[in-house]
């Protein structure tokens, strides 16, 4: 079947509702009875939310869990080049053909109700789940999580909430407490919650719910009001692999395929989820072969150089990584340190951003690093922030900075060491960074296609 039957009827999808985010339960729950409630079909769910961090700890509860043999579900967003990414069943990626009829029947079942974009395509994921054998499903919060499409699921297995930070303040709230609020609001009684590092005033709020809903939680942390145990799980770094420390034993784990310090917490959140569901059996040799197999695009990628721009010399180190809030940005920084002391290049950013997020707040710690900065627009989003605006905020972070047409373009200059990219004769080492949207100029260039640039229905909503 034609992809461009699958866009088509994306594309229609997005203009039922006037909104593309406009949270509630209502409609999803509207849609599922009509389709007779598939959500409650649905093998073992593992729901997860949080700000960051998400994805990564579903990759690696899939890498594990196939690795051991399961038949393994997985529904996460955004996307970054084609919708498929959000839907793996256990044979992979939906298939063209199987998503557009499950799109179509979701069509006429709404039949031209108010819905949104989000809502239906996760009722679709869940008719989806619905029909096939699995022994798990995985579930990626959208947005927030209590009054998230996803959280129809009324009795998940397990629920875990990753690092909570700034993000979303028009729809979650802008207080660490309320952002808490809406993620906890996931946590439902008799399914065990796992908690990662947390800020204090986040840790709190989630901490407070589960003992008022009455859910078992498993945190990483102090002991705090409600929770006593002090450290349920922590993780102490080696050289190359790190020990995870839970209730009492040590457990000696290899070190994470997915680059970034902050992986390590999400690789040992992960497998601290796991452990607490008795029904699957994942030996150590799963655990340690899922935490090196684990795939997640998009966050602290690798691009070689002559994929994207053959200008570039072949030691040029290339990274993309769709982060776009302060703690996203903290994260990235501590990693370019340390990457920077034990082989320092040229730091050149390439970055875009939608007007929603804080440029500020997120290039500050980026901009400590960084030798120059290009400022490139992003076509896929309405919401894109223009170079020249973006520019002018950075220019006052007392950083090189220039505005330019495209990533195509910024590297280009980096390339030829057009002002301000004269790194001299070392290789630069180039991040392109800020939002998700930029994965049509980066990952859909190197795949030979850009689908998320193009309008219509191939672009994230979220």
């Amino acid at each position: 079947m034609p992809s461009t039957d699958t866009e088509l009827i994306l594309d229609r999808l997005t203009r039922l509702h006037p909104k593309s985010i406009d949270l509630t339960l209502g409609r999803t729950r509207r849609l599922l009875d009509k389709l007779g409630n598939p959500e409650r079909r649905l093998a073992p769910v593992i729901h997860v939310a949080g700000t960051n961090g998400k994805g990564s700890v579903i990759a690696f509860l899939r890498a594990m869990l196939l690795a051991a043999g399961y038949k393994v579900q997985a529904y996460t967003s955004p996307h970054l080049v084609d919708f498929a990414e959000r839907i793996r069943l256990v044979d992979g990626k939906i298939g063209a053909e199987r998503l557009l009829t499950l799109l179509d029947e979701c069509e006429q079942v709404n039949a031209g109700e108010p819905i949104t974009f989000f809502e239906i395509t996760t009722a679709a994921a869940f008719l989806a789940f619905s029909r096939e054998a699995a022994d798990v499903t995985l579930v990626e919060v959208g947005l927030g999580g209590r009054f998230d499409s996803t959280n129809v699921i009324a009795k998940p297995r397990l629920t875990a909430i990753t690092p909570i930070s700034h993000d979303h303040h028009a729809f979650l709230g802008n207080t660490l407490a309320k952002i808490a609020r809406e993620k906890a609001g996931i946590l439902k009684s008799g399914a065990p919650v796992v908690i990662a590092r947390q800020p204090k005033q986040a840790r709190e709020v989630v901490d407070a719910y589960a003992h008022e809903v009455g859910v078992p939680l498993v945190a990483h942390g102090l002991a705090t009001r409600h929770h006593r145990a002090g450290f349920d799980w922590s993780v102490e770094r080696r050289q190359s692999d790190f020990d995870l420390c839970f209730r009492g034993d040590r457990h000696a784990l290899p070190q994470p395929v997915l680059r970034g310090d902050h992986q390590y917490d999400n690789a040992a959140q992960a497998v601290v989820c796991l452990s607490l569901l008795d029904e699957f059996q994942v030996n150590p040799e799963a655990i340690s072969a899922g935490l090196q197999a684990a795939s997640w695009p998009g966050r602290l990628q690798r691009i070689r150089p002559n994929a994207i721009d053959e200008r570039l010399p072949d030691d040029a180190e290339i990274w993309f990584d769709g982060g776009h809030n302060p703690a996203a940005a903290r994260a990235l920084s501590a990693t370019l340190k340390k990457w920077q002391i034990s082989d320092p290049r040229p730091l050149f950013l390439i970055v875009g951003m939608i007007e929603t997020k804080n440029p500020k707040a997120f290039l500050t710690p980026l901009s400590r690093l960084a030798t120059a900065i290009a400022t490139v627009p992003i076509p896929a989003s309405p919401a894109g922030r223009s170079p020249q605006a973006l520019a002018a905020i950075i220019s006052k972070l007392g950083v090189p900075v220039v505005a330019a047409n495209s990533v195509a373009d910024a590297l280009r200059g980096i390339a030829v060491g057009r002002s301000p990219f004269d790194g001299g004769k070392q290789a630069p080492r180039i991040l392109i960074t800020g939002s998700l949207y930029l994965a049509s100029q980066v990952i859909g260039h190197k795949r030979g296609r850009s689908r998320l640039g193009r309008t219509g229905a191939y672009r994230p909503l979220l």
